[in-house]
């Protein structure tokens, strides 16, 4: 019976090694200065203050703009809005020749959090290509309680959340390649149970 138990756990574990975990690593452009939900710009119509203001893009990609209402703008860049919005003031005959100019205050769109037992738990810019480890480097690495193979990154994927597990001595081993992130990425690293 030992025998048995020992055998089957010899084939378990080469199955583990022999067939790595895949990840979801689709390569992700990221349009540096295009908007994004959370991100928040100025608008300023020239020779209008009311129409002037700070704007924050909604959840669903969109701000609500006086006179004109919903306005998309995530994925769009900033001259892009503001093109749209003078364009729609033009149209709907609320000013002759507006001139619109949008400026980005802060871009919250493209960043992720990196939470657990990490030095530095927090939230992170993302660039282009930027994977787990990069991230929790920049988080000044694991702490010394860190169950590393057990980092979960969570993301969601249209409006369900999808958790992934990324075993850390398979990447690091080269076994796998690194897990690529994506804005709104959370990657956790929980502690070790002793």
């Amino acid at each position: 019976m030992r025998r048995l138990f020992i055998t089957t756990l010899l084939f378990v574990a080469s199955c583990v090694t022999s067939n790595p975990t895949k990840y979801p690593n689709e390569n992700v452009e990221l349009n540096d200065s295009a908007l994004g939900p959370a991100d928040t710009f100025e608008v300023r119509v020239y020779g209008e203050q009311n129409l002037s203001g700070v704007h924050q893009v909604a959840s669903d990609g969109t701000i609500n703009f006086p006179l004109l209402g919903r306005v998309d703008v995530a994925g769009k860049e900033s001259t892009e809005v503001a093109q749209e919005i003078a364009t729609r003031l033009r149209e709907g005959q609320f000013l002759k020749e507006p001139h619109v100019a949008v400026i980005v205050q802060q871009s919250n769109s493209k960043r992720i959090s990196v939470l657990g037992a990490v030095a530095k738990p927090g939230t992170l810019t993302v660039v282009a290509g930027m994977t787990v480890v990069q991230a929790i480097s920049q988080a000044g690495g694991f702490s010394p309680l860190a169950s590393k193979d057990d980092t979960v990154v969570t993301r969601r994927v249209k409006d369900k959340l999808q958790r992934f597990r990324v075993r850390m001595s398979e990447v690091t081993r080269g076994e796998v390649d690194d897990f690529l992130l994506r804005p709104g990425d959370i990657v956790f690293v929980p502690e070790r149970v002793f």
